[in-house]
């Protein structure tokens, strides 16, 4: 019998939990990455005490340096953790049939 409303294409509770605790591995870790990256700067800074008043250029000190290199690290962390994110959802759960293709009355 052809279901209408799709209800077989739903997740069991236990599918959903395992995504969930799979997910929140993930974003620990991400955030443990996250935390050890702002750490890096202060850190570099105590260890040398050069690198914040070095000039790498007429106007690029050590700090310009690092405050755009965070921008970098935000967007690559952040990138990094969305498509993980996605890939272990889509595997984990799957898309129900018919959904990757446009809507046709077959």
């Amino acid at each position: 019998m052809d279901d209408p409303v799709g209800r077989d294409e739903f997740d069991t509770a236990a599918e959903v939990d395992a995504v969930f605790r799979t997910q929140r591995r993930i974003a620990i870790g991400y955030v443990i990455v996250f935390i050890g990256g702002m750490l890096l700067i202060p850190v570099g800074t105590l260890a040398s005490g050069w690198w914040p008043s070095s000039r790498l250029s007429s106007w690029a000190t050590g700090f310009v340096v690092a405050g755009a290199g965070l921008y970098v690290f935000f967007f690559l962390l952040g990138l990094g953790a969305a498509s993980l994110a996605n890939s272990v959802e889509q595997r984990m759960l799957g898309t129900p049939a018919g959904n990757d293709r446009p809507d046709s009355e077959s």
